[in-house]
């Protein structure tokens, strides 16, 4: 896993969070016991779920204990159980069999999440709910062109042995046919969401700015600082010309994937 700057992170705050929103619109509880948070991250997130359900036992689950010290900090008090823990190792019903299962951006950091879905599903309570979202956009200008430009540093064999070089997401379809087939009431979409980023202009680089709290951060985990600003200077005329800004910012396409799957209740 890679390191994680929740400050860098919160730079697009409201542009990350919105996706939990569409989310949770779809999941249907109304008086949950037990909430569970699978990649909390740095809290924003899982306030919202504490928000919405004020009576239930709320439990933020992340590997990263940066992430997870900036939680601490913003939620304050204890409306929220912050555990530090693999993702694909955690047993979701150590507080008991939760109610809902929320995992919003957090799956494709987690390899072989495919086979960790059915272990969620059936710790699940009766009637319980799955919701997961994660970003479909491993084929977009930004994230091919990350690609290409470490496939020319002079270190890419050394950049590139730990980094992923096909989507760790699937496709819709793959995910309604697996969460179907544990029998769950199943409701999956995607989404391509024209962000703007920076509209005040007071970014020089605002793509840069994105990828460096996310998909560049297993590659900048590898370098000193030097050889993080060389890189990031590599990437920033090429990602500018595929991203031009215009007068109301930088439009930058985003599509997300998302599922909801209901588990019946005599399940």
């Amino acid at each position: 896993m890679p390191s994680w700057d929740p400050h860098q992170y919160e730079r697009f705050g409201d542009l990350r969070t919105r996706p939990l929103a569409d989310l949770l619109s779809r999941v249907g509880a109304t008086d949950p016991q037990v909430v569970v948070d699978l990649g909390c991250g740095n809290g924003p997130t899982t306030l919202m779920l504490a928000d919405r359900w004020p009576e239930a036992t709320v439990v933020g689950v992340d590997s990263s204990p940066d992430m997870l010290r900036r939680a601490r900090d913003v939620a304050g008090g204890d409306r929220v159980r912050w555990v530090e823990a693999d993702l694909s190792e955690w047993p979701v019903d150590l507080h008991g069999a939760p109610d809902v299962i929320i995992t919003n951006a957090a799956l494709q950091w987690v390899p072989g999440h495919q086979e960790a879905i059915p272990r969620w599903m059936s710790a699940l309570a009766p009637g319980g709910w799955f919701a997961m979202q994660v970003p479909g956009n491993f084929d977009a200008p930004s994230h091919r062109i990350i690609r290409e430009v470490v496939a020319a540093h002079p270190e890419a064999e050394r950049l590139l042995a730990n980094y992923r070089t096909s989507s760790p997401v699937d496709e819709p379809v793959d995910y309604t046919r697996l969460l179907a087939a544990l029998g769950a009431d199943v409701d999956v979409w995607e989404t391509t969401y024209v962000q703007i980023l920076d509209p005040e202009g007071a970014q020089a680089d605002p793509v840069v700015e994105w990828v460096k709290g996310t998909a560049l951060r297993p590659l900048l985990d590898q370098l000193d600082s030097a050889g993080q600003e060389e890189l990031l200077a590599r990437l920033r005329p090429a990602l500018a010309a595929a991203y031009p800004r215009a007068s109301y910012g930088v439009p930058f396409p985003f599509r997300r994937i998302f599922a909801v799957a209901h588990k019946k209740e005599n399940s």
